[in-house]
């Protein structure tokens, strides 16, 4: 193993990257390309092996502080690729966790790819081919929802959708502030902040209680 591969994950904040962990990583990134030369799992934009480490598997790798580690799951809304509930999945063997990472995903195609990357890996994951929005009483620890739709439409989708949760997290991009902040005219939210390890622009939000305001 690459010593500034080891290095670059190193980034991980409050997690110590072992040797095996890594190799699983760069095994899902080998798989990604791959894969990338069949579907769209990616953007041909960030296809590159350290386009992919730093975009993508650091960029998911880092909501491992907010994920609610005492729950039995963990769901990722709209997983297209499984980033982040794959990456999440790698990092909880690591930590012998047996929270179980359900990842709803209604594109055939990827959940193939899904159920492969998780068989190779032995990860502990849940591959559910439905439409998220057509699911109700939904019960889990952590939400996970990474570039699948906007702000708005998340908070109602959960809202209406999940019975119990933890807390939901929500990767925001460069225009996440403007978006935050217009979502809070019509929620109340009681949330926390992290800044991005991959964009500068960018941050997390953790949001622990929703209320819709009248």
């Amino acid at each position: 193993m690459d010593s500034i591969i080891l290095q670059n994950y190193s980034q991980i904040p409050n997690f110590n990257v072992s040797r095996e962990t890594c190799n699983e990583l760069e095994s899902l990134i080998k798989m990604i390309q791959e894969k990338n030369r069949e579907i769209n799992i990616i953007s041909k934009k960030t296809s590159e092996k350290e386009a992919i480490r730093h975009r993508h598997i650091i960029d998911s790798a880092q909501i491992i502080d907010f994920i609610d580690l005492n729950s039995n799951t963990t769901s990722d809304l709209g997983s297209g690729g499984g980033m982040p509930g794959l990456i999440v999945a790698i990092l909880m063997k690591k930590l012998k966790s047996n929270m179980k990472i359900k990842l709803y995903e209604k594109s055939y195609y990827k959940c193939v790819f899904l159920r492969e990357v998780s068989k190779k890996l032995g990860l502990n994951t849940e591959i559910i081919q439905k439409d998220i929005f057509e699911i109700k009483n939904i019960e889990t620890g952590t939400i996970m929802s990474r570039a699948f739709k906007p702000m708005p439409v998340i908070l109602d989708l959960v809202h209406k959708n999940f019975k119990n949760y933890k807390n939901l997290v929500l990767f925001m991009g460069k225009s996440g502030r403007k978006i935050l902040n217009e979502s809070l005219k019509n929620w109340n939210l009681d949330y926390e902040e992290k800044k991005s390890l991959t964009s500068e622009n960018s941050f997390l939000l953790s949001i622990k209680k929703m209320e819709k305001k009248n």
